[in-house]
This record gives structure tokens, sequence and C-alpha cells, in this order.
């Protein structure tokens, strides 16, 4: 293949953008990009020329024929992308605020991704992706959309149910990050750790854990729930340790999110207590961001900063950048990913999102089946299931009685009461940004 490979990136002013062109730089060699588009809107424009500063240092520094363009006109940079990846975030931090601070007044865990937070931000973000995706329909019909705008799998789940197109692939650091903490744990090289993943986005669980190929459930699990220290969280949930027979009863991994459905009453109090004394998860990070953006317009800096981790999404973005490497290379390794079930979750329709282990080729994704989920984390599973699908119509549509169904079904909503609420309120909050409930 003589062109060299267009990556577009939607959400292009984001604070992750560095660690993505650190991913891409890292792997020239197998990944020979020409040309990184990073695309915002006009409220992210000073984001955007700031990351896309530091982008261009970096590239600069790295010595490579990269060509990194900033625009707000997302078609002009879709023309011919090869792979296009979202990392938007509909009514930025602020909107993510309201997620987190209008539940907690009903009693009711305030979350971006889970309860009625990951509701409002999917019905934000959906109708933006599907759009998104009609013009890649005309402008890029043989690219790769790669997803890890949240919630990801509802969105995975829109795009598969709503639109044509197949070529879609969600993504997440949280199974990165589930193997880091078991290498961790066992204080051996990630390269040594394989688990077994499978289950919904921010609903995944590790059925299986492996040391140098061979079966090591057990024996992880007896040194997890024999550990003083959490099971390992990340930066934006609170670090909270399991309940040791419970885990060993489960025989699984939970991952960190399952802290909200399996502790919600502990989960629910510390983020009240956090959300009073220094302010939701939402602001901590616009304090955080404006750090690290100061650091970034830095004329000087040429690398990823250290700081970054601070932010939360660790990995995510040296994910992406595997999972491209991956399909442009036809490497057939394995990655965890959010794809199309056809068949490979037994108790999940097959033409829903899933998330699970892939070979990764070519031709995208292909899941690695497991027959069934175990019976224990099963029910939660189909319960988070059909509240992504009627979430997603809620989304497209704009029904508002299918946008209370959904908030009614999540297992965080105690009521149709208490149901009826929130969405009242926090479709008032998010007006400007809910156009298809024409309020």
């Amino acid at each position: 293949m003589n062109k060299g490979i267009k990556i577009v990136t939607i959400g292009g002013g984001s604070s992750y953008t560095p660690e993505l062109i650190e991913g891409f730089i890292k792997r020239y060699d197998s990944l020979p990009i020409s040309e990184i588009w990073l695309v915002d809107i006009p409220e992210g424009e000073e984001k955007l020329n700031i990351v896309g500063g530091l982008a261009k240092r970096m590239v600069k520094e790295a010595g490579l024929p990269i060509e990194v363009h900033l625009t707000l006109d997302r078609r002009k940079a879709l023309k011919d992308a090869d792979f296009v990846t979202t990392q938007l975030r509909v009514g930025l931090l602020d909107a993510r605020a309201k997620d987190e601070r209008i539940p907690l007044k009903y009693g009711v865990i305030g979350q971006e991704t889970n309860g009625p937070g990951g509701l409002f931000k999917g019905l934000r973000t959906i109708p933006v992706i599907l759009d998104i995706v009609k013009d890649m329909e005309e402008l890029c019909p043989d690219a790769w959309l790669i997803n890890f705008a949240n919630p990801a799998g509802m969105v995975t789940e829109a795009v598969l149910r709503h639109s044509n197109w197949k070529k879609v692939i969600g993504l997440c650091n949280v199974p990165v990050m589930m193997k880091m903490s078991v290498a961790e744990l066992l204080d051996v090289d990630p390269k040594r750790v394989h688990m077994d993943l499978a289950g919904l986005n921010h609903m995944v669980y590790g059925l299986n854990v492996y040391l140098d190929g061979e079966l090591y459930t057990e024996q992880y699990i007896d040194k997890l729930t024999s550990n003083d220290s959490s099971s390992g969280t990340m930066k934006n949930i609170i670090d909270l340790k399991w309940e040791p027979d419970f885990i060993k009863a489960l025989q699984a991994i939970p991952c960190p999110y399952h802290r909200y459905y399996y502790k919600t009453d502990e989960m629910f109090e510390e983020e009240s207590n956090a959300a009073k004394a220094e302010g939701t998860r939402a602001e901590v990070v616009q304090k955080l961001e404006k750090e690290l953006f100061e650091l970034y317009n830095d004329e000087k800096l040429a690398i990823k900063p250290p700081q970054l981790e601070n932010r939360g999404g660790a990995y995510y973005s040296d994910a992406a950048c595997s999972l491209i490497d991956s399909i442009y290379n036809d490497r057939k390794d394995i990655q965890t990913v959010n794809t199309i079930n056809n068949g490979a979750i037994a108790s999940i329709p097959d033409e829903s999102a899933i998330e699970i282990n892939c070979v990764i080729t070519k031709d995208g994704p292909k899941p690695i089946g497991i027959g069934d989920l175990p019976v224990a984390t099963r029910g939660l599973v189909q319960q988070i299931k059909s509240f992504e699908r009627i979430a997603a119509e809620a989304a497209v549509t704009g029904d508002y009685q299918t946008a209370l169904l959904a908030m009614t079904i999540n297992p965080l909503v105690p009521s149709d009461t208490v149901a009826k609420q929130i969405l009242d309120e926090m479709l008032e909050a998010h007006k400007d940004y809910l156009p298809q409930f024409q309020l």
C-alpha cells in the first residue's frame, strides 16, 4: 500500500489527544500515517489549537513526515479517511456535571455512564455519532469508526441498530486497566497475563485469569480476596474493597464500574460526600483540565506530559492505536472491544453490541465465543442490555415515554416516580443538546 494512512479524530481538542499522538508516533514503522486531522466544534476551538500545537511539536520532535491538520469542518476532514476516532463530549464538562449532580438530589447515583447520567450522555451523544456515520457513508465509505465517546456500549448498539454502518468498534480502557490490575497484584509483567473478558461496556467480567498460559483464576481470586488493598479501580471511581466471600462466590472478576451495582448504597454515600466536599468528578476534572491545558500551551513541551494520567483515561488512546495497528496489519491478536455479538454470548441478541475478547483482523474484530455468561452474572448484563437498547431508541426517536422506560428499568433508579422526576429535570437542564425531544 503506497498511500499513507489518513486518521481523523473528532473531538480532537480533547485532553486525551496527546496520548493518541504518542501512540501513533510509537507505531509509525508498522502504521505509516501520512495525515492526522483533529476536528472540533467552535466551542472547542481554543482547546483544539492548544492540543493541535502540542501534537505538531510532538510529531516534529519525532522527526516523522506526518501532517497534522486542525479544522472545525468535519466533512473536509472525513474525505477519504481510513480510520475515524470519536472522543467527543456533547455539552462539554458542564453537561457531565449536571449528569452527576441532578440525580444525587433524588437519592440516586449520578455518574457519566451509569444510571440517569449514562442515559442522558447517550441521549446527547447518539444523534451526533449517527450524523457522523451519515457523513462517513458519503465521504469515506471504507473507513473504520473507532468510538470511545461514552457510553461506548450504548453508542455502538445505536450504530448497529439504527444505521447501515457495520464497520464500527467501541473501545474502552477498562479491560486494559483490569489486566494491568491483575499483573500488579501478581507482581508480574502484564505480557504474562491473559483474561477471558465478556459482558458489556462498563459491565464486563473477567471470567478467567491465565498466567503464562496456565489457568490461574482460583489462585488469583484467593490472592485478591486475601489482599488488604482494593481490586484495582480507576481515577474516576471510588476505591471500595470488595466483600471477599462475594467474590469467591461469584467466581469472576468484576470491573471497577460494577461497584455501582453491587455496592450502590456505599457508592452513593461516597459520591454525595465527595460532591459536597470537592465537587462532582466533572468539576474535579475541570480543574485538572485547566492545569493540563496550561502545560500543553508551553511552546517548549513536545511530549505527552505525565500529569495526563491523573485525568482518569490512562491507556484509552493506546488501546485505540493498538486496535488500528492490528486492523491495518491483520495481526490476529486478541483485544477486548465492543462489537456485534453474532452468537458469542448466547443470552444476548446476535445483533446487539457486546464487549468481549476478539481476534483483530483486517476485516475487523472476530468475537471469541464463550457459550454463555455464568448464571450469577447473566441477569444483570441482560438488564443493562435492555436499558441500552431502549435508551438508544429514545435517543433516535426523541420519544418521552421511551426515555422514561429506559430510566425506570435501569437498576440504579428505584421507581418509576423517581425516574419521572429525574427525567423531567434533566430534560430541562440539557434541552439545548436534545433537539430530538422538541422541548
